[in-house]
């Protein structure tokens, strides 16, 4: 047979569509994209144009029907609307490993865990103790406190060199640190609690696992009950990005179709002799209909949807996050000094400690179990990324500290 039949058919678009995905899939390119957006944002916000600037993401925006509107500024949809899906592409990673990867082994997911813990408590722990050893540590009470909930998103560039068993906890530990940050952001951040609003969405969530039980698959359906659910958590005072956590967690991880009915349903359609079936009753569209729903079901919820949204979060919703987040006036800023030294020390110093001893006294204590190909000294030097800031860096202190720190 012609290989050349068995590949989709080329269009024009193809010259220009499939050199960019190439170089969308560049392991950097994201990384690339999300620190010249973070430049621009802070160059927009130390300009003459910098009022309009900040002035244009507080601009308020929604729907209205009727008598019934909701409006929030652009930060807010981008904030607590698009990076729901952020967090919800988190916990689908989350979910894959702890059901279908190496994080299985209970004990080899103590390890991350321990190491999240460690990394913020002696994170917190230094912060406080920085801005205690300053003169104006009584200040500390009024506007450092609520700062203690800065954590940070990882963003570090790891080549293929770097070992399969530190990739994976690298990867568990910044997912561990994330749903941390999420929590602590839902309790620690919301508004007075809408009890109404908060179990209309408790039961959107009951809905959604009822609907699952049933067998239903459609993507579209799901993610109408995951809006409604989100306006009734952001409606209730809890931070509505904890729905994308929850949701990706009920996220199903095992396929609905084997392999073997898989090949079983192709053989049927192939069994057909080609021809031109026009009737839409023939057994060969019918046949030809099942093997598209097979193909599509082949593949688990987790993975299809992790394909689906990683490129949009990676390239579109993670670069307006900062565009929209990363504009600060320096000129206006106050740098604070005790504050200043309290998130270096705790950031540079306390986090690579923390997450080294804490994840040295699981292994020890026998709560985890270290990978062969996981050194010790390797952990340690790695840990050291682990202090770099930003998504949740950000996300936190807009809700923490006063502008102008």
């Amino acid at each position: 047979m012609n290989d050349s039949l068995s590949r989709l058919p080329r269009e024009p678009a193809d010259r220009l569509t499939k050199p960019f995905m190439r170089f969308l899939r560049i392991e950097a390119t994201a990384g690339i994209i999300l620190l010249l957006s973070t430049l621009l944002a802070l160059g927009l916000a130390n300009t003459a144009w910098s009022s309009s600037f900040l002035a244009f993401w507080e601009m308020p925006a929604g729907v209205r029907l009727g008598d019934i509107g909701i409006y929030r500024s652009l930060k807010h949809w981008i904030n607590d609307g698009l990076m729901t899906f952020f967090f919800f592409v988190i916990a689908l990673e989350l979910k894959r490993e702890l059901v279908l990867g190496e994080l299985r082994n209970p004990r080899m997911a103590a390890l991350p865990v321990a190491a999240a813990l460690g990394g913020d408590g002696c994170t917190g722990r230094n912060r406080f103790a920085a801005c205690r050893r300053r003169a104006r540590c009584e200040r500390l009470g009024h506007r450092y406190v609520h700062g203690h909930g800065v954590r940070h998103r990882m963003l570090a560039l790891l080549g293929s060199r770097v070992p399969g068993s530190l990739r994976l906890f690298l990867l568990s530990l910044a997912i561990f640190d994330d749903i941390g940050a999420i929590l602590i952001v839902a309790v620690g951040y919301g508004e007075p609690l809408n009890w109404v609003a908060l179990g209309t969405g408790g039961l959107g969530f009951a809905f959604v696992a009822g609907i699952a039980l049933l067998g239903i698959r459609s993507i579209a359906v799901y993610f109408v009950m995951g809006s409604a659910i989100w306006l009734a958590f952001d409606a209730s005072g809890v931070h509505a990005t904890l729905v994308g956590v929850i949701l990706g967690l009920m996220t199903p991880a095992r396929r609905w179709v084997s392999e073997i009915r898989l090949h079983a349903i192709l053989d049927r359609v192939i069994a057909h002799p080609p021809g031109d079936h026009r009737s839409r009753d023939t057994a060969a569209r019918s046949d030809l209909h099942r093997a598209g729903v097979a193909t599509r079901e082949a593949v688990s919820p987790i993975e299809r949807l992790e394909i689906a949204l990683h490129p949009w979060v990676a390239f579109a919703i993670m670069p307006l996050f900062a565009v929209s987040n990363a504009g600060v006036p320096i000129e206006d800023a106050n740098f604070d000094i005790p504050l200043t030294i309290a998130i270096v020390v705790a950031f540079v110093v306390g986090k690579p400690a923390g997450i080294v001893l804490f994840s040295f006294l699981a292994v020890k204590l026998r709560l985890a179990c270290r990978p062969e190909q996981l050194s010790w000294s390797l952990l340690a030097a790695r840990s050291l990324l682990t202090g770099i800031g930003f998504t949740m860096a950000l996300f936190i202190a807009e809700l923490a500290f006063e502008p102008e720190l």
